[in-house]
């Protein structure tokens, strides 16, 4: 074209390497082929014109939230013979809609994120891991920390339910692993800690994690109820450590730990190794640590309770017993997460499994058969109708031996027997090795023989030394005597 400015269409085109039939067609239209070529329109008739401003628009607008297969069986609904196939196309066009004249959506704003800054709790269920305690099937959470600069994280195994006494001792675990505190801490509504208790308690609840975060120096916010992204930096992280727990379980082998002393030491190597990771920023984060203060603070509630004639006490609708010379007194019980720490007056006297209740209608019982069976073996018909009776055996041949002889139509022989046999267990360490050879019994056919059991767990007959005393002679004093006299005056 620039070349048809001062030349003939023949010698501009010549110039420019075309032929003379170009250049005339050039010459007749100027215009770009892109622009000539024609729209392409719809090969086959929508088969949403009938519907779409009629019916679709006003559920759209009436509705926002609605999904498009909800208005697709809304339509199939109105109009029977529509044909399905029609749900691609509605999709497509609804999202184009949506993004045209659909509402507004939330802005998720990007942080930049400081060191020694932000820290992060929550809890999360950790029943997808399907792990279990000595073949019996573990019903837990891990409460979950996380440093949101670095990445450093600790994992707490948590046995009851999202409580502030779960949080506090989980919270102190992860400071004091990391060696520093950070300037705010952050949490969601923790109203799973609060929110079925009455005002006074929830006011409590309060005050203690207050003091809490004031105990290190940290502040204390919270993200929106119900806006989970705010917590996202470990809400996210969540999913991120349970799938490392399940690669590291299936490379074991086993999901069954021998107790939960093994598991915690399972999840706490799980988790050491994903900080090893993160070793530089999380050596950076930690010079911007505050510093922590000289001991921990409490991390349990405490409960005043007495023990009752029933050899125990109650607590939180479960039934525990304890030694039964501790009948009568007042225990001050500490409350932990997993387990009970009973002080009589400063002196620590039990330490006990937290228990659960059954369910809402049913108590618990954490029940130690070596507490009571002093009084159970004077008593032993008690054992027929104890309401903790299916509680009070350790291990579950010493109910299938009780099952056995009370199906042989002799009660009082089955609770003498059981009985007896829980004593032996006790008074000769042997709970285990005991509970192997009733079993043995049981399979073979044949019941378990006290007599011979005694004898076979009876302890070992140990020889008395001679013991030969040689006494020292009495001249030895006069020489010692003389000894000390030639001293003196060798001082003087």
């Amino acid at each position: 074209m620039d070349y048809r400015r001062t030349l003939s269409p023949e010698a501009a085109a010549a110039k420019a390497g075309f032929s003379t039939a170009s250049a005339y067609r050039i010459e007749a239209d100027p215009r770009l082929p892109s622009v000539k070529t024609e729209p392409r329109g719809r090969r086959r008739p929508d088969p949403l014109e009938p519907y779409w401003e009629a019916e679709v628009m006003p559920i759209l607008k009436a509705a926002p939230g609605i999904r498009v297969i909800g208005v697709l069986q809304e339509l199939r609904r109105r109009h029977p013979d529509l044909n399905p196939n029609i749900r691609r196309t509605l999709e497509r066009r609804i999202l184009v809609w949506r993004a045209l004249h659909g509402p507004e959506q939330d802005v998720i704003f990007r942080q930049a994120h400081e060191p020694g800054r932000l820290g992060l709790s929550d809890f999360t269920d950790a029943g997808c891991l399907g792990v279990s305690i000595a073949g019996e099937r573990l019903d837990h959470r891990l409460y979950h920390f996380r440093l949101v600069f670095s990445g450093f994280e600790h994992a707490h195994v948590v046995l009851g339910g999202e409580s502030f006494t779960a949080l506090a001792e989980g919270l102190q675990n992860a400071l004091w692993a990391l060696g520093g505190a950070p300037k705010e801490h952050r949490s969601d509504s923790l109203s799973a800690a609060f929110r079925n208790l009455a005002a006074d308690a929830r006011e409590d609840i309060t005050e203690r994690y207050a003091a809490l975060m004031g105990h290190y120096g940290m502040t204390a916010t919270r993200n929106n109820i119900g806006v989970a992204h705010e917590n996202g930096s470990i809400e996210s992280a969540h999913g991120h450590l349970k799938q490392a727990l399940t690669d590291a379980l299936l490379l074991r082998g086993s999901r069954d730990f021998p107790d939960l002393d093994a598991y915690r030491a399972f999840v706490d190597a799980i988790v050491g190794r994903r900080n090893a990771n993160l070793a530089k920023p999380i050596a950076l984060e930690r010079a911007a640590l505050g510093p922590l203060p000289k001991g921990r603070t409490t991390d349990f509630e405490e409960k005043v309770i007495p023990v009752t004639s029933s050899g125990g006490f109650i607590l939180r609708r479960v039934f525990y017993t304890v030694p039964s010379r501790l009948i009568g007194h007042r225990l001050r019980v500490r409350i932990f997460d997993d387990r009970l720490e009973c002080f009589l007056g400063m002196t620590p006297v039990a330490t006990l499994r937290r228990g659960r209740p059954i369910s809402d209608s049913k108590s618990g019982y954490v029940v130690d058969y070596r507490h009571v069976i002093r009084s159970l073996r004077r008593k032993p018909m008690a054992l027929a109708n104890l309401v903790y009776r299916d509680q009070l055996f350790p291990r579950a041949a010493y109910k299938r031996v009780f099952e056995v002889l009370r199906e042989q139509g002799d009660l009082r022989r089955a609770c003498r027997v059981t009985v007896e046999l829980l004593a032996l267990a006790h008074e000769r360490a042997c709970e285990a090795e005991l509970a192997e050879a009733i079993s043995a019994d049981l399979d073979a056919g044949r019941l378990p023989d006290l007599v011979a059991l005694r004898a076979r767990f009876r302890p070992a007959h140990a020889a008395i030394p001679n013991v030969v005393v040689e006494l020292a002679s009495l001249r030895v004093y006069d020489e010692l005597a003389a000894v000390a006299n030639n001293n003196a005056g060798a001082a003087a």
